[in-house]
């Protein structure tokens, strides 16, 4: 087999591959908010599995068999997830007080923002850098 033939197949496969990896990922966010609209605690139970997480380690696993890197992966995503409960906080208590769905929402995603840009700021300290 010619080499051009073999580094076409080769392009192929790694489109169809990250063509696969899109396809699954938007598939459980399909069907996570098709649960919820049926039954909310169902769906958040879904939701609140990190299975984005998890996909992106098995995605990082397939590409680099890299542990240290799936580690400190683990433990970023870990020391993230802290900051990134303020949507949960705010944006519920902002809809019980009568405020505006999207005022709301926006205001959860500001505070999150506000939550992670701290986080990161400290973890840079805290990792010396």
């Amino acid at each position: 087999m010619r080499l051009d033939r073999v580094l076409r197949r080769t392009h192929h496969y790694a489109v169809l591959y990250l063509i696969s990896k899109y396809a699954i990922t938007a598939l459980l966010v399909v069907v996570i908010s098709e649960i919820a609209k049926r039954s909310t605690l169902l769906g958040a139970v879904m939701a609140s599995v990190p299975l984005i997480s998890v996909l992106a380690i098995i995605w990082i696993y397939i590409e680099t068999q890299d542990t240290a890197r799936l580690s400190a992966f683990s433990l970023d995503v870990f020391w993230l997830v802290i900051p990134s409960l303020a949507l949960f906080a705010v944006f519920p208590l902002l809809l019980r007080a009568g405020v505006d769905f999207w005022l709301s929402l926006g205001a959860g995603v500001a505070a999150t923002v506000a939550a992670y840009g701290f986080t990161v700021w400290l973890m840079g300290i805290l990792r010396g850098g």
